[in-house]
């Protein structure tokens, strides 16, 4: 009886600690190929991943991100970054890659945990899963992996605390834990004796003194927490508030009573309130009085709706003939103000009452306003209207920075023709240069032609965009465009041309602040949208021209809400861990005879989104550098043709 409770308490014990060792998995190529096909079923529902199921094993298949031994029997490498991916990491998929010795998943949305069973992969030397969704602490594999060198856990809600166990991942150099959700102090027997680089900034719940073996690192290693001691402030003993006292503490005049001022500001209070309801509902009456009348007044199109044609014919002062929801036509004539030209008049003149009468389609909205697509009667001329959204400059400075815009002709700006101003509405009238954005092109799943958009292409519109931009730079050192991205820079219906909208209209707007649409394209020294340095046009370009490359829309781009990536910083996540190809849209990616002006190009882009402002190129130098690639790619495509039509005569 005796034997059978020992042998009871020994399993009792023995079961649970095996329980915690790493799962025996199959060692082999097949294994590593039901893993990975696992994987994706989890986070790629949508198979973008262009993996072929057929393929024998993923080396024969050669599956992008994914890298083989020399000798083509283990999976070692598994390179994912910015590729969309969501839900979460399953038991038994990474867990089953126990060849691996790279692990990158950075900049997607995967959500979850990491997985518990990733202490299988004893050869992990990296592990990047920066920039997702992952939850939950560091399971207790992850402190398994002993050759483990490189570690990115950064931008996630991650929880727990920073345990004494990393002090057995004795070969660690790097450990990013920055922007997550831990807790607690930093032990002070933590010792990690090879680490180089380390940063828990910006996770806000991590208290206490910061341990003598990282009193080495950068102060900004700890922004954003309440850490101290070396490298930060002094840690102080501080003593615990005194509790408040109760409100029958005192006697005086602050205990229970109200003071008879305090009467008196509660009664000045009620009354300024009361008034301002008053003002309110009277002016809300007078908007529901114009909005009601006949002379009419159009609806916005909401955001985000799908292009729309309306036709207005304003047959008298009282009356405006409308279907669907007119773009352009307020009450604007009341008032007695005029359409101002800008330089010499039209061919064919036109008033505001003939934009009023004119056919319009939206082709665009963004924070600054809608444009329109607008075609006289008749059919010409077709010219591009702006309704900017709001306005804060007076008519005289308004009518000042026109005259500026005004005045540049360049044959990749579109012409500023005229402009109206009233107290209502502001308009800008340009003429109509293009079919389509860039960004509709390279984005929007039913544009024609983007599969078709080769690299000579991207780079040619590179180019005619750039030169637009090094015009506008030209007429000195406060001259920007101040609103560079790929939804303003319009092709043409060929895609032989392209020009550069919406220059300078943030300064005509006047607004100081900064929309969150299009934020990905925003230099980090911007802080101010009426003042946009050359240098931050730079930035914006690169981030454009990285767009060009990956085909990839940038944070906070498209108007559909949908997830973009921080371009610069993927771009460059991606070219550190030697697996630059990835950078490159699929369209593109395997081009012939073009590789060396797309390594130019992508070199060209990461050095426009400098973080510094002093290490960016010009946009003269920009321009330049752009036009020499497109001519090397045209020479190139030039003597591939001829020298393949004499072999095939041959």
């Amino acid at each position: 009886m005796a034997r059978l409770i020992v042998a009871r308490v020994v399993l009792a014990l023995v079961v649970p600690l095996l329980a915690l060792l790493p799962a025996r998995v199959a060692p082999d190529l097949a294994g590593d190929r039901a893993a990975l096909l696992a994987l994706r079923g989890a986070l790629d529902p949508g198979r973008r991943l262009p993996w072929d199921p057929s393929a024998p094993t993923p080396c024969a298949g050669r599956w992008p991100g994914v890298v083989c031994s020399p000798s083509g029997d283990r999976v070692v490498e598994l390179r994912l970054p910015g590729k969309r991916l969501s839900g979460t990491i399953p038991m038994g998929t990474v867990g089953n890659l126990t060849a691996l010795q790279k692990l990158s998943l950075r900049f997607n949305a995967i959500s979850g945990g990491i997985p518990a069973d990733v202490g299988n992969c004893a050869e992990l030397r990296g592990l990047f899963l920066r920039g997702n969704q992952l939850t939950g602490a560091v399971p207790e594999g992850f402190f398994w992996l002993a050759v483990l060198k490189k570690v990115d856990l950064a931008g996630n809600r991650l929880t727990g605390g920073v345990s004494l166990q990393f002090n057995r991942l004795k070969q660690l150099d790097t450990l990013y834990l920055e922007g997550n959700d831990f807790f607690g102090t930093l032990p002070a027997g933590l010792y990690l004796p090879k680490l180089s680089l380390f940063n828990v900034s910006f996770n806000a719940l991590l208290t206490g003194p910061v341990p003598a073996s990282l009193a080495r690192m950068p102060a900004n290693s700890f922004l954003g927490t309440g850490l101290c001691g070396s490298p930060l402030t002094a840690c102080t003993n501080s003593t615990p508030p005194a509790p408040l006292p109760s409100p029958s503490a005192g006697s005086d005049s602050k205990s229970g009573k109200l003071s008879r001022w305090a009467i008196v500001g509660i009664i000045v209070g009620a009354v300024l309130i009361i008034l301002l309801i008053i003002g309110f509902v009277a002016c809300l009456g007078r908007r529901r009085a114009a909005a009601g009348r006949p002379a009419g007044a159009a609806a916005d199109v909401h955001e985000g709706s799908a292009p729309i044609t309306v036709t207005m014919a304003r047959t008298d002062r009282d009356a405006v003939k409308q279907s669907h929801s007119p773009p352009l036509a307020r009450e604007m004539i009341s008032d007695g103000n005029k359409l101002v030209f800008l330089g010499n008049a039209p061919e064919r003149p036109y008033d505001l009452e003939t934009l009023l009468r004119a056919s319009a389609e939206v082709l665009s909205k963004d924070a600054l306003g809608t444009t329109y697509r607008a075609t006289l009667d008749g059919g010409d001329p077709v010219l591009a209207v702006k309704r900017l959204r709001a306005v804060h400059l007076p008519e005289h400075e308004f009518h000042d920075k026109a005259a500026v815009l005004g005045a540049l002709h360049h044959d990749n700006l579109p012409r500023l023709r005229a402009y109206f101003y009233s107290r209502e509405e502001k308009l800008l009238v340009y003429d109509f240069v293009g079919a389509g954005s860039l960004s509709a092109l390279l984005h929007d799943d039913g544009a024609e032609g983007c599969a078709r958009l080769d690299f000579t292409e991207r780079a040619r519109i590179a180019l005619v965009a750039a030169r637009g931009v090094a015009f506008i730079h030209r007429g000195g050192s406060k001259s920007s465009h101040g609103n560079i991205k790929s939804s303003n820079i319009i092709v043409t219906a060929t895609r032989d041309g392209a020009y550069v909208a919406d220059y300078g209209v943030a300064q005509l707007v006047g607004a100081a602040a900064l929309p969150r649409h299009g934020a990905g394209y925003r230099a980090p020294e911007v802080k101010d949208a009426r003042s946009v340095p050359q240098s931050a046009d730079v930035y914006s370009f690169g981030v454009v021209v990285l767009e060009l490359l990956s085909g990839r829309a940038p944070a906070h781009a498209l108007p559909d809400g949908a997830d973009g990536v921080d371009l610069p910083r993927w771009v460059r996540s991606v070219v550190q861990e030697e697996w630059t190809s990835e950078v490159f849209d699929a369209t593109i990616a395997n081009e012939p005879g073009v590789e060396q002006e797309m390594m130019r190009l992508l070199q060209l882009g990461m050095e426009c989104t400098e973080q510094r402002p002093d290490r960016r190129p010009s946009m003269a130098e920009v321009e330049a550098r752009i036009e020499r690639m497109v001519e090397d790619a045209c020479m190139k495509a030039n003597f591939s043709s001829t020298y393949g039509s004499r072999s095939v005569s041959a």
